[in-house]
């Protein structure tokens, strides 16, 4: 019989936290924490794992600025594939962590007992609609921070670019974030589970592609939120359990204020009804807020559990012994 099926979300703190620079040192101490909590859900249950990637795409987009000026003059390149370097980026660090700590650590493959558990990054392509009214109303920020000059100079090189001015900070490039449709990998994805793999994909909400009448895909301008592109692997791949980690230990109703509490377990109509009368917070407009959609979606698409807590805390989570639990 095989193991429930879990899609382990991992938020940016998973692999850089707080006020770090980002380094590949950090980075792979971080990831290496990580992954030593996820050895912990491995025995239990098979994997599937997906990831933010703000950080590691922003400092690309700002290297690639930087070498765009004279002397160096080097072309800057789409979100689209800027999206598929950091997902290769941070799928190989998981991959090679996690891959190593299976093959001392780790217990045997299902399929072949004298083998260990192997890890596998997919690039990963995530269909949008091209009528996503996201398109007409652009509002991820991505990027660096320009003057009002700088702004003026990037709109008359690429009249097709969205800049605006960003809560006094300086201007910035917004991009659209469409809606999730479809995993266009979803078959390799089942496929590398069938043949017992930890799959890592969708990372940083996947590559976002509109499917043309021919059945061809094309990479846009775009961005999307990575949980709820988590929320649609997880339910392409039919996983039972989706498990979003993040840097709170729970979810807590009066967030930020004397009157914080958390909840320790929820069914998805008790989450609607917190969701209509306000009562999460400051936090949840920025942070919390995709998390619970993506919570809810998953839950009304036919899964039958979500947690959301910290990466220390997941394995206990999914036993019910901690972070905040969303059933039907």
């Amino acid at each position: 019989m095989l193991k429930p099926l879990v899609v382990i979300a991992l938020g940016g703190n998973a692999m850089i936290k707080g006020k770090q620079r980002g380094t590949q040192e950090e980075q792979i101490e971080n990831i290496t924490e990580t992954a030593k909590q996820i050895m912990k859900i491995i025995p239990n249950y098979r994997v599937v794992i997906t990831h933010g990637n703000g950080p590691q795409v922003g400092n690309l987009m700002l290297q690639m600025e930087a070498g765009s000026y004279p002397p160096h003059n080097r072309p800057v390149l789409s979100m689209d594939i800027c999206g598929a370097m950091t997902q290769a980026q941070i799928g190989y660090l998981i991959q090679n962590i996690l891959g190593n700590l299976l093959y001392t650590e780790g217990p045997p493959s299902r399929l072949d007992p004298k083998e260990k558990i192997k890890v596998v990054t997919i690039i990963t392509q995530v269909i949008v609609s091209k009528d996503d009214p996201a398109f007409k109303n652009p509002s991820k920020p991505v990027g660096p921070f320009y003057t009002r000059e700088q702004a003026d100079k990037i709109t008359s090189e690429h009249p097709d670019f969205v800049i605006i001015e960003d809560a006094g900070r300086g201007y910035r490039r917004v991009v659209p974030s469409p809606d999730p449709i479809a995993i266009h990998e979803k078959d390799q994805i089942n496929s590398l589970l069938e043949a017992g793999f930890i799959v890592i994909a969708s990372g940083g909400g996947g590559i976002p592609v509109i499917k043309n009448l021919d059945g061809t895909v094309k990479g846009v301008e775009a961005v999307i939120d990575k949980d709820l592109a988590g929320e649609r692997l997880a339910v392409d791949i039919s996983a039972e359990n989706f498990a979003i980690l993040t840097d709170t230990d729970k979810v807590y109703l009066d967030f930020n204020t004397p009157q914080a509490r958390g909840i320790d377990k929820m069914t998805v109509t008790e989450l609607e009804n917190h969701l209509e009368k306000g009562v999460f917070g400051s936090k949840l407009k920025g942070s919390m807020g995709p998390k619970l959609e993506a919570a809810i979606r998953f839950i009304k698409d036919g899964g039958k559990k979500v947690i959301i807590t910290r990466p220390e805390l997941a394995a206990a989570a999914l036993e019910g012994k901690a972070g905040t639990t969303i059933v039907p």
